[in-house]
């Protein structure tokens, strides 16, 4: 597991523990081998994009509870796959992302200007 640094350069903070999210569910969008996803980008859903994620195969909605997911809610913070941000940017329906939980690996599937763009508070 690198917990690291987030995209501004500073240590990177946690993202959500209520739901518990992060590829390690411990709130934190590190990343690590295992990480196929790379689970870095640390974003405020908005129904628009859990719509748009569950066109794409990606249900973040339904409850899972055999793998203790609750399912998520426009306004829910949750370490999003790299390319899925990506993707909803480049779709027009990227959700905003907290920087200073976002781990400097997302600057390799896009920009941090892009990631600034969609900025909120933490």
């Amino acid at each position: 597991m690198t917990q690291g640094k987030n995209v501004l350069g500073g240590t990177l903070e946690v993202c959500c523990t209520s739901p518990m999210t992060g590829y390690y569910r411990d709130g934190v969008c590190s990343t690590g081998a295992g990480d196929v996803g790379i689970h870095v980008v640390c974003a405020q859903v908005t129904e628009e994009f859990l719509e748009f994620s569950k066109v794409r195969g990606n249900d973040l909605i339904t409850p899972v509870p055999m793998f203790d997911f609750p399912g998520l809610k426009p306004g829910d913070r949750w370490c999003l796959c790299a390319s899925r941000w990506k993707e909803a940017l480049d779709a027009g329906v990227a959700p905003p992302v907290v920087l200073e939980s976002t781990h400097a690996a997302a600057v390799e599937y896009m920009s941090l200007d892009e990631l600034k763009q969609h900025a909120i508070a933490p």
